[in-house]
């Protein structure tokens, strides 16, 4: 029997480089909501009492940017500044221009069609060891990271504050997860707590209704390695947009394109080509056509058709991975404006994903999660 142990992180709302996800796609929604056709790519840095936004956004209407950054605090929790920074408070610059036109002349569909906002590679993956057909450590990092927020939110443990990450561990017996093999958590808190009542309250109330059943009595816990985390958040950490992509996608198990996801518009490939190669894979194993699938499309800037397709179901396909492509190819428009049309991505939903992953959610909106295609699928294939 090969054992191997895997390792996947997440982290909560209140991490700074998810406070920036959140700015950016809270500005992202609150122009597609009043002008779909806008075009945004917004960066959002946080630091001690300041928060910078800076972009591209070309557009019909307006944003009060100053109240969107303050509201996005608020609703994370950073409404004190003993907690890092404080919504009210703060410090809101902003540096936003109008869109390249040189960019802006290859994607506006105007006579012809529309092409990619950019070149680049997204990858989507799927698998089955869980029902959301996800690796599993990621989503017991999100579940244990998610828990941190709802104890502090909903008041269980009044003392957390909004900073936190969490690690999963996991050991795979030929291929097949077995148990969780260690959890790390790092959690802010309010000064004077002692590191015993910490550690004691996040594995039972937060720790444990997350992993459940994949826990025993080997399982090893590390809460607050350093023994002490009270200064968190902005303050104790600078963050920036898209420096979580790994927490965003699969935890590391498959591969990432680079590009993140939050503050840009769908025209922005890096995006919606992500959650379409995701839609993919995950139809793909739901059909019984792979136990894993991993799918890589690639784009110009400019042009419309997709300049590859890459399926690899790593030795658990059904069929040869070269008759899945076809069949890909087949099944599922990959020109930008088909993936924005058919995944209905011109909605204000992004604020809901920039925190706790874009995959692997029932979230109505969240389209690229339906299996829609996976009945189908099975059925040309003859399986």
């Amino acid at each position: 029997m090969a054992t191997k142990i895997f390792t996947s992180e997440s982290v909560t709302e209140g991490h700074p480089d998810k406070i920036c996800d959140q700015v950016s796609d809270a500005i992202l929604d609150a122009i597609l909501k009043d002008d779909p056709a806008g075009r945004v790519a917004v960066e959002t840095l946080v630091t001690t009492g300041t928060v910078i936004v800076a972009g591209e956004v070309t557009t019909k209407t307006y944003v009060d940017v100053q109240k969107i950054v303050r509201d996005t605090l608020n609703g994370i929790g950073y409404s004190n500044p003993e907690f890092g920074i404080d919504c009210q408070d703060c410090g809101v610059l902003t540096s936003i221009h109008s869109q390249s036109h040189d960019i802006a002349v290859g994607v506006d569909a105007k006579g012809h069609e529309q092409g990619a906002g950019d070149q680049g590679m997204m990858f989507g993956y799927a698998c089955d060891e869980t029902p959301q057909l996800m690796p599993l450590p990621i989503m017991l990092a999100h579940a244990i990271a998610k828990g941190l927020s709802d104890a502090r939110k909903g008041g269980r443990i009044k003392w957390l504050r909004p900073d936190g990450k969490s690690q999963v561990s996991v050991e795979y017996v030929d291929g097949v997860p077995k148990r969780v093999a260690t959890v790390v958590v790092a959690a802010q808190h309010e000064p004077g707590i002692a590191k015993e009542k910490i550690q004691q309250e996040i594995i039972e109330q937060v720790i444990k209704p997350a992993c459940g059943k994949w826990l025993d009595e080997k399982t090893l816990y590390f809460v607050n390695g350093t023994g002490i985390f009270t200064v968190g958040g902005p303050e104790g950490d600078t963050g920036v947009t898209g420096r979580k992509i790994i927490v965003d996608t699969y935890g590391g198990m498959g591969r990432h394109g680079g590009g993140c996801f939050s503050g840009k518009d769908p025209s922005k490939v890096d995006r919606s080509g992500a959650y379409m190669a995701r839609y993919i894979a995950k139809n793909v194993v739901a059909s019984g056509l792979a136990k894993r699938c991993e799918v890589q499309i690639s784009y110009c800037i400019g042009i419309a058709k997709p300049t590859s397709v890459y399926v690899d179901t790593f030795g658990t396909g059904k069929i040869p991975d070269e008759k899945i492509e076809a069949l890909v190819e087949k099944n599922f428009g990959l020109k930008p404006a088909e993936i924005i049309a058919h995944l209905k991505l011109l909605r204000p939903i992004y604020k809901k994903t920039a925190a706790y992953g874009h995959f692997g959610r029932e979230e109505p909106e969240f389209i690229w999660e339906k299996m829609d295609k996976a009945a189908e699928l099975k059925k040309q294939a003859g399986i």
